[in-house]
């Protein structure tokens, strides 16, 4: 098994698991590799080398095209983000187009009050504001919607 460092064209890091360089490079070929962030699948394969101070005097000079992960707040944040999306998506149930709808009985007491996502229009989702129903878009990319490994 190979672990490599990838990133997307908008600077988002991430690892990707492959059996060996030619799974890796098929899969990308083919757009089946996704940036977890932003869904981008223009992929690139980062340096992975460790990097190495051999004296205490010298501070490593950064190049143009440095591999580094982000900044340490960076990668929290996004790590973070991650952890909530996968809070919502397990703690939810997913109506699917009928949010408003459930939206409204839930508000109204209808049915009994549970947490619920699901999709809106901006039309709906407006409306449903209109009726002093709070409502929140979470945007997900098509493999957050998957099982999430």
């Amino acid at each position: 098994m190979k672990v490599l460092n990838l990133g997307c064209a908008h600077d988002h890091r991430f690892e990707g698991w492959f059996g060996s360089d030619a799974d890796f490079q098929l899969q990308r070929d083919r757009g089946l590799i996704e940036c977890p962030l932003c869904g981008d699948t223009v992929i690139s394969r980062l340096p992975t080398a460790p990097r190495l101070n051999i004296s205490k005097a010298r501070e490593p000079q950064e190049t143009q095209g440095d591999a580094s992960p982000g900044t340490p707040q960076e990668i929290t944040m996004q790590a973070a983000w991650l952890r909530a999306v996968r809070h919502v998506l397990a703690n939810t149930d997913d109506v699917g187009d009928r949010f408003a709808e459930e939206a409204r009985r839930i508000h109204y007491g209808e049915i009994g009050e549970r947490a619920i996502r699901g999709r809106a229009t901006r039309d709906e989702a407006q409306s449903l504001q209109d009726e002093g129903i709070d409502v929140m878009p979470l945007p997900l990319l098509p493999a957050l919607k998957g099982p999430l490994q």
